[in-house]
């Protein structure tokens, strides 16, 4: 188990268990893929032996491809960089530029996500970041043992740069899928729209719902994660072999503090109850009671 590097708004940290629960018993044996990676909680949670790993956002593929290939000189190139709010928006600055090295690209969204503020990414309509300085006491920026436990982990997947629909083609039979997409607005000032200039609509949710349909006649086991919300629920209720669960999940990154309390989302699955972690716990303790 590692931790994740970096923080994520939509984090699963807090729903991790409920999640894993919901895997096959043998989801070590299986191949595993993310789509959606993001942060990562699940992914470095489990560990998986092999599969892929995805995402829109350039940055970060980049960023966990560095991980993977170069963590030495990923930490050197960090550590590099003063946590001082000049710097910052100099270094943010430069981030923004297209024409550094992937190197430098990683080290500076580490650097950015330690220090911007709450943690978030988010650019503009020209696709450029543009989250102000964060104020922080003594905030780790480079967390030099979960980079190379990281590593270790990444070099057993591919990292792809593409739509998530690549999944289709690449998963197999029995393999598993977590899907962690954008959320769908549970209201008009809720919707986060620039986690990428692209930004992800209801015709996006639409499309992962067909390919989840697709993935499962072609038996390859999924959980989805989403917002309790009716255009979600609806989606995907009327479809005999998926089953949705309720569960609550701490916001952990929001402007406010009045907003991180806990709110309901909705998992969605394929998976039978009786190849679930969560029944093979269950029979065990029967059987040992």
């Amino acid at each position: 188990m590692v931790d994740p590097i970096l923080k994520w708004a939509g984090g699963k940290r807090s729903l991790i268990t409920n999640i894993i629960n919901l895997f096959p018993y043998d989801h070590k044996s299986r191949n595993y893929h993310e789509p959606f990676i993001g942060g990562g909680a699940v992914f470095f949670k489990i560990s998986p032996r092999s599969g892929s790993i995805n995402d829109i956002n350039t940055h970060l593929t980049n960023f966990y491809s560095v991980v993977r290939d170069d963590p030495d000189g990923l930490i050197a190139q960090a550590r590099k960089y003063p946590y001082k709010k000049d710097s910052y928006y100099e270094l943010r600055e430069r981030f923004n530029n297209p024409s550094i090295s992937n190197l430098e690209k990683a080290a500076l969204l580490l650097y950015l996500n330690k220090t911007a503020f709450n943690g978030l990414y988010r650019v503009n309509s020209n696709g450029l970041f543009n989250v102000p300085f964060g104020s922080y006491k003594n905030p780790t920026i480079v967390p030099e043992n979960d980079i190379l436990k990281a590593t270790k982990i990444l070099k057993k997947v591919e990292i792809f740069n593409r739509d998530f629909s690549y999944v289709l083609d690449y998963a197999n039979e029995s393999d598993l899928c977590y899907f962690d997409p954008p959320y769908h607005p549970i209201s008009e000032t809720a919707n986060f729209t620039s986690y990428s200039s692209e930004g992800f609509d209801f015709h996006e949710q639409e499309r992962l719902h067909d390919l989840c349909v697709d993935l499962d006649e072609k038996g390859v086991l999924f959980v989805l994660s989403n917002s309790y919300a009716p255009p979600i629920l609806n989606l995907y209720k009327n479809v005999d072999r998926f089953r949705i669960e309720i569960v609550q999940a701490k916001r952990a990154i929001s402007s406010k503090a009045s907003t991180r309390g806990p709110i309901d989302e909705i998992l969605v699955t394929n998976i039978p109850k009786e190849l679930s972690r969560r029944n093979r716990s269950t029979l065990q303790s029967l059987f040992e009671n």
